[in-house]
C-alpha cells in the first residue's frame, strides 16, 4: 500500500489541512493519508501545543468518515522531539509491505536540508510538496519531488486559537463535529 505521511501538530485539525490531504488522494498514486500528530516538533514551541491526546482526539473526530485517512499517533511512542526520519524507519519496520511517502508544503521543503538526515529522507522516500504562497519549489536535491496543485485555503492554525479563545465564532474554519468536540472539552479556553 502506497501511504503518504502528512506530518503536523494539528493544533486543531481545520478544514485547510482535511482538503489538503484528499486532494492527495485524489490526485495522486496514494491510497491512503496518515495524519501524524506530532507531540512535539524541534522547530515549534511546546508551551501552545494543546495536548497531544487532545490533538489526536479531534482529529480522529475529524476523518472517522474518511475511510482513506487516517489519524496516526506512532510519534507517540518514539523519542522526543520527533524528527520525520525516524519516525520512518520505525513505520518501515512495522510495516514492511508499505510504500510510505512524505506530504509538506512548499514552506516545509526549504527548511528540509536543515531536517535530521534531510539527505536520507530525500534519496529514500517521495515527497508530495503543495505550493504555499510566499514560497516557490526551487529545483531540489529530492530524487521523487511530487509538486502538487492543492486547492489552498489560508487558515490559521493560531488564528482559529485565538477565536476561540476570546468566544468568536470558529465556524466554516472547522469541522462540525470537531467544533462540537472544542465547545464540549472548553479546549483553547
Amino acid at each position: 500500500m502506497r501511504v503518504g505521511l502528512y506530518f503536523g501538530s494539528f493544533n486543531p485539525v481545520h478544514h485547510g489541512h482535511l482538503i489538503i490531504a484528499q486532494h492527495l488522494l485524489n490526485e495522486t498514486d496514494l491510497e491512503q493519508v496518515w495524519m501524524v500528530v506530532s507531540p512535539q516538533n524541534p522547530f515549534k514551541q511546546q508551551k501552545y501545543l494543546l495536548n497531544e491526546y487532545h490533538r489526536l482526539d479531534l482529529l480522529r473526530i475529524a476523518v472517522e468518515q474518511s475511510p482513506q485517512i487516517k489519524a496516526v499517533d506512532i510519534e507517540f511512542r518514539l523519542p522526543r522531539p520527533s524528527y520525520t526520519i525516524d519516525t520512518l524507519t520505525y513505520l518501515h519496520e512495522k510495516y514492511p509491505s508499505h510504500e510510505f511517502a512524505i506530504i509538506m508544503g512548499s514552506d516545509s521543503l526549504q527548511n528540509l536540508d536543515k531536517w535530521k538526515n534531510a539527505e536520507l529522507l530525500m534519496e529514500r522516500y517521495p515527497i508530495y510538496v503543495y505550493k504555499r504562497p510566499g514560497f516557490e519549489v526551487q529545483p531540489h536535491a529530492c530524487k521523487q519531488l511530487h509538486v502538487v496543485e492543492a486547492p489552498l485555503l489560508e487558515i490559521s492554525a493560531t488564528h482559529i486559537r485565538e477565536l476561540i479563545r476570546t468566544g468568536k465564532s470558529v465556524r466554516f474554519l472547522l469541522p462540525d463535529q470537531v467544533i462540537a468536540a472544542i465547545e464540549k472539552t472548553n479546549y483553547y479556553r
